[in-house]
């Protein structure tokens, strides 16, 4: 995870439930396609001194913005739920992503309930109930560790550094890239279209050597790392609708720090658009509940939707931006979303004239 050094904001998510008169049932109906979906993010733990009093947990708004471009909403999963408040939470929505950042991915709660969820997710795919789940940069190594059962991550430094992607011969059929227009699929190769924010990584010789990792993805791209490493840049699941990116397709659209390698070309806004689109059009084929495509049940939401707070480290759509004299100055804007107001608050820090 970056920071941009320019910006911190903060967003509080306070719970504004109603109730619905029917019981949640205990499956989805996935013949049907879903319009209205939402996708659970799941957030990470604040260590920067400066947003602690604000709140525990964020998400970066960029992937925000980058699923709601998709045509689906967002819900925030915080990290200090039960497991029974987890598995509502799952029958809530239609596909998870796991972010990039910096948590430990073994014993943070960041992995702990990341656990809780791929193992249900695991269970609804089994039982034919499809269940997407997408991993960006952290999000991806964090697949392989669950997948594996341990953790196979080395130095594979590629910090700020837009590549083109190595693809392999099984992009052609995959579900990922399958729809790419052939121009974009060229472009891939020769441009550099993917933003790099990372030091660690799966080698391709630890997933080959992996029996785990090698039955269940399928390598999508490599890549070269600063130091010689060939990584793993993209996989997909081979049974399972889970997806990896070491990568930022978010960052393409809605990331403009000048001091950091962001592709904004027009082919690499071409593949944060498809991508997000692709993962939303996943979801899609998930038809949750009733309560969930109602304002949802008090008593199931209300420990949920309880007055929290998630911080935002970049632009948020709904921030108004000012700058007065190099002194903080607050907005606020109201935002609904399934039963919440997302109160925003933008709190500006001197800009650096040069």
């Amino acid at each position: 995870m970056f920071n941009t050094g320019v910006s911190t904001y903060l967003c509080l998510f306070f719970a504004c439930c109603f109730c619905c008169s029917r019981a949640m049932p205990t499956k989805r109906n996935n013949e049907a396609v879903n319009d209205r979906s939402v996708i659970g993010i799941l957030t990470q733990v604040v260590t920067d001194e400066i947003m602690k009093p604000f709140g525990r947990t964020y998400i970066p708004s960029s992937y925000v913005k980058y699923i709601e471009s998709g045509g689906s909403r967002v819900m925030p999963i915080r990290l200090t739920l039960t497991t029974s408040e987890y598995e509502n939470i799952f029958m809530k929505i239609n596909g998870l992503i796991f972010i990039g950042g910096n948590a430990d991915l073994e014993t943070s709660d960041f992995a702990r309930v990341a656990k809780i969820f791929y193992r249900l997710a695991l269970a609804a795919n089994d039982a034919g109930d499809y269940f997407p789940i997408w991993g960006t940069c952290m999000g991806m190594q964090l697949l392989t560790v669950l997948v594996a059962g341990e953790n196979l991550l080395t130095k594979t430094p590629a910090e700020n550094l837009a590549l083109p992607l190595n693809l392999t011969t099984e992009v052609q059929s995959s579900r990922m890239f399958n729809t790419f227009p052939d121009e974009l699929i060229n472009a891939l190769t020769q441009e550099p279209l993917t933003g790099n924010f990372h030091n660690y990584g799966i080698t391709i010789k630890d997933f080959q050597e992996n029996e785990m990792l090698q039955s269940f993805f399928t390598i999508l791209s490599t890549n070269i790392a600063k130091n010689g490493a060939h990584f793993v840049s993209t996989f997909e699941g081979k049974r399972y609708p889970f997806y990896g990116v070491q990568w930022h397709p978010e960052v393409n659209r809605f990331q403009w720090y000048r001091k950091l390698n962001f592709p904004h070309s027009r082919h690499a806004v071409q593949l944060s658009s498809l991508l997000a689109e692709f993962f939303v059009n996943e979801d899609s084929r998930v038809v949750p509940s009733k309560c969930s495509l109602l304002p949802c049940l008090h008593s199931r939401c209300s420990l949920l939707l309880k007055p929290s707070t998630l911080l935002l480290r970049e632009t948020i759509a709904a921030a108004v931006r000012t700058l007065n004299n190099g002194r903080h100055t607050l907005h606020d804007q109201n935002l609904n979303w399934q039963g919440e107001v997302y109160i925003t608050l933008t709190v500006l820090q001197k800009r650096n004239p040069h």
